[in-house]
C-alpha cells in the first residue's frame, strides 16, 4: 500500500492513509481541528464520516450563538488548549506577557510534504525516501498572542503507524512561557477500553498492568529526569475483548528519554482523551518573539490484531526506521561482560584469562565493565576522570585490547559519561558543572552527581574525553550507563526565568553528544543502560540500537522482564545474558540450559567468570554459542509472537518467525512444577498454514535427545504441540521449525 493524504476542501476534511491504517481530521467551522477517526484503513472518507453534535447544558459554553451545539467542552479536539471553554485536560498551556493563560489556536494553513522532516535536536522515526511516507502540517494560530501551533502527522507506506509531534512558534511581539507542551492528544468516542502500561522498579522493569478505564483520569509518568524503571513512556488502549491475537489496540509511544506524562481522561459523556508528552511538572519554556520550541514525537500504532499485531508494528518500525547506523541491520555479536565475574576487582591477566576461555567457546566480544579508570576500586570515586587506572592496567587499554583480540574477541568498554563523583579531579576543578541549586544540598545517589549537560561546555568536555578513549584502542562496543535520577534540577548557566528549562535542555544536550560520538565512531556498537532498564525508551534507541534490558539476570525474572519489554521494543534491542548461579540479584539456582534458552531470546551473551566453568558447562556453553550464531538472524530480525504470558501462570512461551514464514523457533518455559499435571498443548502462531514444517526439539544439554517430526503449519497453529512432561522447577523446551 502507498501512503496518501487527501484533503476535501468542501468538507474541510483531512484523510491520512498509511499502511493498514486511516486517520481523519475535520476542521469544524473551518477553524477547530477535530478528531474524527483512527482505525483500519478506509478506501475513502464517506459523507457519513464526520463529527456529531448534540446540544449540551449551559455549563458547556458554546462557541457560536447561532450554533448552540458547538462547544469545546465536548468537541473531540486534535490539540486542546487551556482556558477557552474546554474543561478537560489541555494538551498545552501558555502563560502570556499579560499574565493570563488563555489561548485559542485555530486553523490558519496546512501543507503536505513528501517524506518526513527531521525534528530539530530530537530523535524521531525517519523515512529514507519521499516515497516511504507523507507528512501533513497543520498550522494553528492564537490571534491575540501570535502564538503558532504547528501540528505534524506522518503516515508510512509500510507501517500502520502515525508519527505525531508539535512545534510552537512565537509570532507575537512579547515573550511567553510554555508551561505544558504534550506531543499528542487523541479523543476517543467511548471509554470502553482497557488501559495497558508497563510499570516496575529497578531489577524488575516493564511489568504489564491492564485495567478498565474509569471516570476521571488514569495516568503514568516519570518526574525523575529519565524515562525510568518505574513507568515506560508508552501506554495502549485496548478493546475490552482484545488479546494477543484479536481486537482493537491503540498504542502511544513517546520518543523521549526524560520526564514524561501519559494520561487518559474519561469525561462526563463517556468519551476518553489520551495524551502523552513531556511531564509539565517542573517544566516551562520561555519563547521570545521569533523563537520556536519543538516537542518530542509520539508514535501512534493501531492494530486490529490485538496486542501482538500492535507490538509487531512497533518492532518493525523501530528496528528499521528508528535505529540507525551500521548495526541497524547487522547481526549483533555474542559477548561476555566481566561485571558479575569480577566487579571492581580485576587485573589485566584476569581479563585476558576470561577472554581466552571465551575464545575457546566461540564468543566474539569481551566487554570490560566498571572499574578501569581513575581510582575506581568502589563506586564512590572517579566518575568524570576518564583516564586508565594504570595500577590495574599498567600497560593501558591498548595493550589489554590487543591481548583480548589475540584470543579472537573484539574489545568493548563501559562508561558512565553523564555522572561525576564528588571524589574526582573533574569535580574538584569544576564543582559548578553538576546539576544543582545554589544554597541547597546536593543529593547524591550511588555516591554521584549528575553533570549539567544543558551546558554546552560541560557536554563537550565529556565528549572529548570519551572520544579520546575510543581513539586510543581498538574498541568496537560501548556500554553507556546512567545510574541515578535527577534532584535539585538547576543550572549555573541559566537565568532565573529559564531554570525550569534545565531538565529538557539536559536531554537536548545528551542527544547532541550522542549524535556527535556515534557519528564519529560508526564502527562502534553502542548499548544504552541505566541501572539496566531505567532508560529503555525510543529516544535512546535512535542513537544506540540496543539496551541492557535489566540488571536482573535471573532467568525466571527475565521471563517477565523480556516479555513485557517486547510489548513495544524489538528483540534486537534487548541485551540478554547468562549469569552465574546462585543468581546475584535473587539467589535463585536455575540450570545453564534454561538460562541459555531465556537469554537466546535477545542479544545473547554471558555475565560470569568463564574460567570457573566445568568441562561439562564449557561444552554446553560452546553449543549454546554455536546454536545462537545459527539462529541469531532469525531471533534478532524475525517477527515475535507471544504465546503464553508469565504474568498469568507458571508457564511462558513465545516464538520468532522469519518474514517469509519458512523458519521459526519456539520457546516454552515452566517456572514451578505441578504434581500429576495434565498434558499441556502449545498452539503456535505466525506460520504458513499451507506449508509443512520439519520440527526439531533442541536440547543442547542432551544432544540428539529431542524428537523430530514433520507437521503442517495448520496443525501447529490449531492443534498445537504436546508439551513433554519434565519433572522439576525451571524447565525449558525449544523447537526449531523449517518449511
Amino acid at each position: 500500500m502507498k501512503a496518501a493524504i487527501h484533503y476535501d476542501a468542501d468538507r474541510r476534511l483531512f484523510h491520512l492513509q498509511g499502511g493498514a491504517v486511516s486517520y481523519v481530521v475535520e476542521l469544524i467551522e473551518g477553524s477547530y481541528p477535530a478528531h474524527v477517526y483512527w482505525g483500519p484503513r478506509l478506501a475513502a472518507a464517506s459523507p457519513q464520516l464526520g463529527t456529531a453534535f448534540r446540544e449540551r447544558p449551559s455549563f458547556s459554553p458554546t462557541l457560536l450563538q447561532a450554533r448552540p451545539v458547538l462547544t469545546l467542552d465536548t468537541l473531540p479536539q486534535e490539540y486542546p488548549a487551556h482556558g477557552a471553554g474546554d474543561f478537560r485536560a489541555p494538551a498545552y498551556e501558555a502563560r502570556l506577557a499579560d499574565g493570563t493563560s488563555v489561548t485559542e489556536a485555530v486553523y490558519e494553513s496546512h501543507r503536505i510534504l513528501g517524506g518526513k522532516p527531521a525534528l530539530a535536536g530530537l530523535p524521531a522515526v525517519y523515512a529514507e525516501s519521499e516515497d516511504e511516507a507523507l507528512t501533513l502540517e497543520l498550522t494553528l494560530r492564537d490571534a491575540y498572542s501570535g502564538l503558532a501551533v504547528i501540528l505534524s502527522y506522518t503516515v508510512f507506506a509500510e507501517h500502520a503507524a502515525v508519527a505525531r509531534s508539535v512545534r510552537f512558534a512565537n509570532g507575537g511581539s512579547e515573550p511567553l512561557e510554555l508551561e505544558a507542551a504534550l506531543s499528542a492528544s487523541v479523543d476517543f468516542k467511548t471509554s470502553d477500553y482497557d488501559f495497558l502500561h508497563l510499570d516496575g522498579r529497578w531489577a524488575m522493569e516493564r511489568g504489564i498492568s491492564r485495567s478498565p478505564l474509569q471516570p476521571g483520569t488514569q495516568s503514568i509518568g516519570s518526574r525523575r529526569g529519565s524515562s525510568s524503571h518505574n513507568h515506560n513512556p508508552f501506554f495502549a488502549l485496548l478493546g475490552r475483548r482484545a488479546d494477543e491475537e484479536q481486537g482493537d489496540a491503540y498504542g502511544f509511544s513517546l520518543v523521549y528519554s526524560g520526564s514524561f506524562l501519559g494520561r487518559v481522561e474519561t469525561e462526563q459523556y463517556g468519551m476518553s482523551r489520551a495524551q502523552i508528552g513531556i511531564h509539565p511538572d517542573g517544566f516551562s519554556w520561555r519563547l521570545e518573539p521569533g523563537a520556536e520550541f519543538q516537542a518530542p514525537e509520539c508514535v501512534l500504532v493501531y492494530s486490529a490484531e490485538g496486542l501482538g499485531g500492535m507490538s509487531r508494528t512497533y518492532h518493525r518500525l523501530y528496528r528499521s526506521r528508528l535505529c540507525r547506523g551500521e548495526f541497524r541491520d547487522r547481526e549483533r555479536p555474542v559477548l561476555v561482560n566481566n561485571w558479575e565475574a569480577t566487579y571492581f576487582n580485576f587485573t589485566a591477566d584476569k581479563i585476558a584469562a576470561i577472554a581466552r576461555e571465551g575464545g575457546k567457546l566461540g564468543i566474539e566480544l569481551f566487554v570490560l565493565d566498571d572499574g578501569w579508570f581513575g581510582r575506581r576500586d568502589r563506586d564512590d570515586s572517579s566518575l568524570g576522570d576518564w583516564k586508565v587506572d594504570l595500577n590495574k592496567l599498567p600497560e593501558g587499554l591498548g595493550d589489554l585490547a590487543e591481548r583480548v583480540r589475540a584470543e579472537g574477541l573484539q574489545f568493548g568498554l563501559w562508561f558512565e559519561p553523564e555522572m561525576v563523583s564528588p571524589d574526582s579531579d573533574l569535580y574538584r576543578q569544576h564543582p559548578d558543572w553538576c546539576l544543582h541549586v545554589p544554597g541547597r544540598r546536593r543529593s547524591e545517589g550511588r555516591r554521584q552527581l549528575i553533570l549539567d549537560f544543558s551546558r554546552e561546555e560541560v557536554a563537550d568536555a565529556i565528549a572529548e574525553q570519551i572520544e579520546s578513549v575510543l581513539a586510543s584502542a581498538p574498541i568496537t562496543y560501548v556500554k553507556w550507563d546512567m545510574n541515578r535520577n535527577m534532584t535539585e534540577i538547576g543550572s549555573a548557566a541559566l537565568p532565573p526565568e529559564r531554570q525550569r528549562e534545565t531538565a529538557h535542555r539536559y536531554m537536548l544536550g545528551l542527544y547532541r553528544v550522542l549524535d556527535r560520538i556515534t557519528a564519529k565512531f560508526p564502527h562502534v556498537l553502542f548499548e544504552s543502560c541505566s541501572g539496566g532498564g531505567g532508560r529503555f525508551d525510543p529516544g535512546m534507541l535512535y542513537y544506540m540500537p540496543q539496551t541492557w534490558t535489566s540488571d536482573n539476570t535471573d532467568a525466571v525474572s527475565r521471563l517477565r522482564i523480556q516479555y513485557g519489554t517486547s510489548v513495544v521494543y524489538p528483540i534486537s534491542s534487548m541485551g540478554a545474558h547468562i549469569s552465574a548461579v546462585p543468581n546475584h540479584q535473587v539467589g535463585r539456582v536455575t540450570s545453564l540450559k534454561m538460562r541459555g534458552d531465556v537469554a537466546m531470546s535477545g542479544n545473547f551473551g554471558y555475565e560470569l567468570d568463564l574460567t570457573k566453568f566445568s568441562e561439562e558447562e564449557a561444552a554446553l556453553a560452546a553449543a549454546q554459542v554455536a546454536f545462537y550464531k545459527d539462529i541469531r538472524s532469525l531471533v534478532q530480525f524475525g517477527d515475535l509472537y507471544r504465546l503464553l504470558s508469565p504474568f498469568e501462570g507458571e508457564d511462558a512461551a513465545w516464538m520468532i518467525v522469519s518474514p517469509d514464514r519458512r523458519e521459526a523457533i519456539a520457546f516454552h518455559f515452566r517456572v514451578l512444577a505441578q504434581p500429576n499435571p495434565p498434558i499441556g498443548w502449545l498452539k503456535l502462531r505466525g506460520l504458513d498454514p499451507a506449508l509443512e514444517y520439519e520440527a526439531v526439539e533442541i536440547d543442547l544439554a542432551s544432544p540428539g535427545a529431542g524428537e523430530s517430526f514433520r507437521v503442517g503449519g495448520d496443525v501447529l497453529m490449531h492443534a498445537g504441540l504436546a508439551l513433554a512432561d519434565r519433572p522439576g522447577d525451571f524447565q525449558s523446551l525449544v523447537w526449531r521449525l523449517r518449511a
